[in-house]
């Protein structure tokens, strides 16, 4: 007796093989069998020629601290998500040395918001122990954040680090992937990654190169300066031996639109000449994060606190502005780009501001009688100390569909989950397969499943998912693919999407139609690498 059996279905196996017809046995939370199958089942599902594929694995999250508080996040798992990939952009929950415990706080709120957690970990083991406590309805992964492991060895002082410290990060990084990180992340635009010089980035590459890991990174820049940060790294990348994967790829600022071409095709030619380069999407043409990410790099020098304290100098507020307003080497202004009538606000923490969220800087400071935008914004940053969470529209849609066609690709929503969201955390998944796949024919919808499924999966090294394959975790979703399609707007980003019939996670239904059933039946992965690491330095050299 199996304990589900999936009738009638049309298979895309993650593969990007062609679909064809099978039922789908499945047993102790695995796929028992696939065929034509007569046999019982303690639910029989009869999915009516409706698509079965893997689970959606997303590539880059922001659930880090939400998941402590909501173990079933519905607005992911309806996506047909069944796995989330979390410790992104260098900045996340761990490491978390204690004595920078409520600076860290601060400096995620705009990002990871401020749900009621207990903080009782220091370490990436200890974390994902939290984690699974909490018993999840579908999976977590993370990657060691650049942040988290520079913060425990150095803090969050504006410097480069000596050789000394990066030693004893590349350490730190490598207890991290021992206690079952599946990779590194950084943000070169977040602190204290923004403060690293090349060489520690480096360094700590040469430790991933070791294990096999990818290096999942938000480059220094995604729009005035792309093309040469893509250069600094694939060089980089190319001396170290390790696979590049790039965040949210995208070309920001309409004078750099023109640019996507070469930024696809740069991703060619370094995989032409041997490295391997991946990267993640989500399928808008807005970004979102924390409102400071608009100050330029110095004003965030040892942390949020100081930061805050900076932000009531006179003098320093309008170095803040001026440089806002031209940019600089090195740096992307965010608010240049977008101007202030394209960044609107998304959560705040404080309920006296509350009445900011949903609307642009420019209407703030409209309702304030006040026409100093940039000042609006950093007064906005210093009242709620740093918890404010923004959407910035600086993309265009015609990149966003050559960055969605390219076969090296996966998808990422990004979402932030408190206030009024971006859409991308409520429909990021439904909206490719149904707007860019169906409507659009961006590519086949084969491609787009494997790039969703077993694409990501390969990437982080999980060889137990994202294949509808006898033996691997049933980790599955059922969609209509005439119906799926997402509903969540910027004006109303709080709404499921169609067409996703059943998530199964480990065997167990978790969205059934309209129910979204809490069964704890996600897990905590833990990549395991190959402890032969001489071995594997010999053959990378």
């Amino acid at each position: 007796m199996y304990d589900l059996l999936l009738k009638n279905a049309k298979i895309i196996d993650g593969t990007g093989s062609p679909w064809y017809y099978g039922d789908i046995a499945i047993g102790g939370g695995q796929i028992k069998k696939i065929g034509k199958l007569d046999v019982a089942a303690n639910r029989t599902i009869d999915v009516g020629k409706k698509v079965v594929s893997p689970g959606f694995i997303d590539m880059h999250t922001h659930s880090d601290l939400v998941i402590l508080d909501r173990p079933m996040i519905e607005e992911k798992i309806r996506q047909g998500i069944t796995t989330d990939l979390l410790g992104q952009d260098g900045i996340a929950a761990a490491p978390l040395p204690v004595e920078y415990l409520t600076d860290w706080q601060n400096n995620l709120a705009g990002l990871d918001g401020t749900p009621p957690i207990q903080w009782n970990f220091t370490t990436i083991a200890e974390y994902l122990e939290q984690i699974e406590l909490k018993q999840p309805s579908y999976n977590l992964a993370t990657l060691a954040p650049h942040g988290n492991i520079r913060m425990e060895v150095m803090g969050l002082a504006n410097r480069p680090a000596t050789d000394e410290e990066i030693s004893q990060m590349q350490e730190v990084l490598r207890r991290s992937l021992d206690e079952g990180a599946v990779g590194l992340s950084t943000g070169l635009i977040y602190p204290p990654c923004c403060f690293a010089e090349m060489k520690e980035l480096e360094a700590l590459c040469q430790v991933i190169a070791e294990y096999g890991a990818p290096l999942v990174i938000h480059q220094r820049s995604e729009g005035d300066e792309i093309l040469e940060s893509m250069d600094e790294l694939i060089t980089m990348m190319k001396r170290c031996g390790a696979h590049l994967h790039f965040s949210h790829l995208k070309n920001c600022g309409k004078d750099n639109w023109y640019k996507t071409p070469d930024v696809l095709r740069k991703i060619d030619e370094a995989r032409n000449e041997g490295l391997e380069v991946t990267f993640d999407q989500y399928p808008y043409t807005a970004g979102s994060t924390m409102l400071s990410a608009i100050l330029p790099p110095w004003a965030h020098d040892g942390g949020s606190e100081a930061m805050l304290e900076r932000l009531q100098d006179r003098a320093l507020r309008d170095r803040m502005v001026a440089e806002m307003e031209t940019a600089g080497k090195g740096w992307d202004s965010m608010s240049k780009w977008a101007g202030w009538d394209g960044i609107v606000i998304t959560s705040v923490a404080s309920t006296n501001r509350q009445s900011c969220v949903g609307k642009t800087i420019r209407e703030i400071a409209m309702e304030e009688g006040r026409k100093d935008y940039a000042y609006v914004a950093l007064d906005l940053i210093l009242s709620e100390r740093n918890a404010v969470g923004m959407i910035d529209f600086v993309m265009n849609e015609e990149s966003v569909k050559q960055i969605l066609a390219h076969p090296a690709g996966t998808i990422g929503s990004d979402g932030l989950l408190g206030g009024e969201p971006h859409p991308r955390a409520y429909g990021s998944f439904p909206r490719v397969l149904g707007k860019y796949v169906r409507e659009e024919n961006i590519t086949s919808l084969e491609e787009m499943i494997r790039r969703m499924t077993s694409q990501p999966a390969r990437i982080i090294g999980l060889q137990d998912r994202g294949i509808v394959r006898e033996g691997l975790r049933a980790d599955l979703v059922v969609f209509n693919p005439e119906t799926v399609s997402d509903r969540a707007t910027y004006d109303n980003p709080k709404q499921f999407n169609e067409g996703i019939l059943f998530v199964i996670v480990g065997g167990h239904v978790v969205i059934d139609g309209p129910k979204a059933i809490d069964q704890g039946s996600g897990e905590v992965i833990r990549r395991a690498y190959n402890k032969d690491r001489e071995s594997i330095l010999e053959q990378i050299q």
